[in-house]
């Protein structure tokens, strides 16, 4: 997925642009994005660092991208999902939702009037108590402009589905749960944190800092730091940004 910075620009805008489609539409959560940080070099070498935040658990979740491990975008992207908190969620980019993938790309090149009638009348259906597809905030008229361009569309794949303007997460939830009552097709709940926030917050959320921990981690890097292959400038400059960052970061006793 690597790009040259001086030929192809377009593939690094396209990067940043699928990793927040991803983890805003793809991957339905709970965690509204609202941080996104894309870096770079001139080898066309990216990643991304996004974050966001359930407000009503207070928890939030981050999600790591490295171009390097990225063979697909709609398919188990990423390179780490780091929260103190799981649960059952809509994972349409789980590798064991293929089929539901290819279902839903299938359904979005229907008509409109035909996806518009089976939602409403799946709104009366009485669905298992553990499925994860919700359907209370999915509006099946509001839907009808952005169905209307799926099937102008007619998308050949979940990717190019899922990049479409307009896309968000309730029609990749109305595709979704279409698919899996016309084709059998179920997607994947799990959730894909793979690690844990290692400090805590200074407020308290999702539990109180660890301060022998916390400089536990500030000695790790400083000792990476000084065995660093670098020049004596380069590691100077960075032990003291470590410093700096060390006493703007550090929790009040």
């Amino acid at each position: 997925m690597g790009a040259s910075l001086d030929t192809e620009p377009a593939l690094l805008t396209y990067a940043s642009r699928m990793a927040a489609k991803v983890d805003s539409a793809g991957l339905q959560d709970g965690y509204q994005i609202y941080h996104h940080t894309f870096v770079f070099n001139r080898e066309g070498k990216w990643c991304v660092v996004q974050q966001g935040m359930n407000v009503s658990t207070r928890y939030a979740r981050r999600y790591h991208w490295l171009s390097e491990g990225v063979e697909d975008f709609i398919c188990e992207p990423h390179a780490a999902v780091c929260c103190d908190s799981t649960g059952s969620v809509l994972n349409m980019v789980a590798l064991e939702s293929r089929e539901a993938r290819r279902a839903s790309t299938l359904v979005s090149r229907e008509r409109p009037e035909w996806l518009v009638n089976e939602l409403t009348r799946l709104q009366h259906l009485e669905l298992p108590a553990h499925h994860e597809v919700r359907l209370h905030d999915v509006h099946p008229d509001r839907l009808r402009t952005v169905f209307l361009k799926t099937y102008e569309a007619q998308p050949q794949h979940f990717e190019a589905l899922l990049g479409m303007p307009g896309v968000g997460p309730q029609t990749i939830r109305a595709l979704s749960l279409i698919a899996e009552l016309v084709y059998g097709a179920t997607p994947s709940f799990r959730d894909p944190v793979g690690y844990s926030f290692a400090h805590g917050g200074k407020d308290g959320h999702p539990y109180p800092v660890d301060r022998a921990n916390y400089d536990h981690s500030i000695a790790t890097l400083e000792q990476a730091l000084r065995r660093a292959r670098v020049g004596d400038r380069e590691k100077l400059l960075a032990l003291r940004r470590l410093a700096s960052w060390g006493e703007q970061t550090r929790p009040t006793p």
